[in-house]
């Protein structure tokens, strides 16, 4: 006949006197038993002891409240019942006895799980970039592209998208700079993350003393599709300019939709004839699915918009003075050509090739708005449909 279970209060004393260290002799004279039931029980509690001087996290379960696992677990007691007991989450319980038994005997050893836990919980964790040579390349190879590291991240689950070798987190990137003492990072981080500035410039409205433009559109007054961007062929647009000694500048234009950019090269200066006639020569490139609206500052190098509407079809709006809020993909945009050309320095060195061959960088990054897809492949599934479906049509 099989042996009838021990009273709980009898398991009780014998767990509790083992926990204090009694030796099994006494353990078993004050519990009636025999001292091979203690033993067999010590067995079942686990006989590793606890790490001299060790810390655990409040989060993680102690080695007491192991001990009552093993002990409710003894007497048949659910997970519920045990959870109950603790205040803790069933699946708590749960996990701790199914990741936590001595894979030898199937038990649940609570000394033996919590040392294990423990040295767990303390383990050294080696950098992801530092030990991965082939995932490091990349970041490396990115970073050298003027990639940010939220793109990075981005763009290496599009470019990998089966290889959970190659993810990482744009924080990992960024702990490789600025945590790590030995970072593989810190200079191509340092060399090419993108600004320098500690501080926001204030936004705030100011008065515009007078209109120089004439027969001006305001902004408020464009196509509805315009605000969102779901519809290709709205454009927001501007001069970055060079030092004032050089009195250099260039033209930017970028599509809301795709972020594509288009860079126009200045050489006869920035005047008002010089800008219509550089941004017509660009922008008739375009489709004119593609080419819609233009979204322009207060500039007076935009006092011929005229000019430019009748040479390419493109209707100007313009925005509010002092509101570069309102063209957020061009301020963007600008923010990042700085990088090629920094400020006060002459643009004028910049040839057409030189221009072509910048804004062919910054439409092949990753965006994470068009979920890391690039601006030049979104542009392309844009001309293919319009090749093949008709979907795109000209305004």
């Amino acid at each position: 006949m099989p042996t009838p279970p021990m009273p709980a209060e009898q398991v009780d004393l014998i767990h509790c006197l083992l926990r204090r260290g009694v030796q099994r002799a006494e353990i078993a004279a004050r519990a009636g038993v025999s001292t091979r039931t203690v033993y067999r029980m010590l067995v079942r509690l686990g006989s590793v002891p606890r790490p001299a001087a060790a810390e655990y996290d409040a989060r993680y379960l102690s080695q007491d409240e192991r001990c009552e696992i093993a002990r409710m677990h003894d007497l048949g007691c659910s997970m519920r019942a045990i959870a109950r007991q603790l205040s803790r989450s069933p699946s708590t319980i749960s996990r701790e006895l199914a990741r936590n038994r001595d894979p030898r005997t199937g038990h649940y050893l609570p000394h033996h799980a919590h040392t294990i836990a423990w040295h767990n919980q303390r383990r050294p964790k080696p950098s992801k970039i530092a030990s991965n040579p082939r995932l490091r390349a990349w970041v490396r190879y990115m970073l050298k592209k003027r990639l940010s590291p939220d793109q990075i991240a981005g763009r290496l689950r599009v470019r990998f998208p089966d290889d959970e070798s190659m993810r990482i987190s744009h924080e990992t990137i960024y702990q490789s700079l600025y945590v790590y003492p030995r970072g593989e990072l810190t200079r191509e981080l340092k060399a090419h993350l993108r600004s320098k500035r500690t501080q926001r410039k204030p936004r705030g409205q100011r008065t515009n003393k007078h209109d120089r433009i004439k027969n001006m559109v305001s902004i408020h007054d464009r196509p509805e599709e315009v605000e969102g961007r779901l519809v290709p062929g709205h454009h927001e647009g501007d001069l970055i300019k060079g030092s004032l000694a050089s009195n250099s500048a260039l033209a930017t234009v970028v599509e809301r939709h795709s972020g594509f950019v288009t860079l126009a090269h200045l050489p006869e200066g920035h005047g008002a004839h010089a800008v219509a006639t550089a941004l017509s020569q660009q922008m008739s490139q375009l489709p004119t699915w593609f080419a819609k609206t233009l979204t322009w500052d207060r500039g007076t190098e935009m006092a011929r918009h005229a000019d430019f509407t009748a040479a390419t079809g493109i209707d100007v709006y313009f925005a509010d003075p002092y509101s570069p809020q309102q063209r957020p993909s061009n301020e963007n945009t600008n923010g990042l050509l700085r990088e090629y050309m920094p400020k006060g320095t002459d643009l004028s060195q910049h040839t057409h090739d030189d221009l072509t061959a910048i804004a062919e960088e910054l439409n092949n990054r990753p965006r994470k708005r068009l979920a890391y897809l690039t601006p030049a492949e979104v542009f392309a599934k844009l001309l293919e449909e319009d090749h093949t479906n008709g979907v795109a049509s000209a305004p």
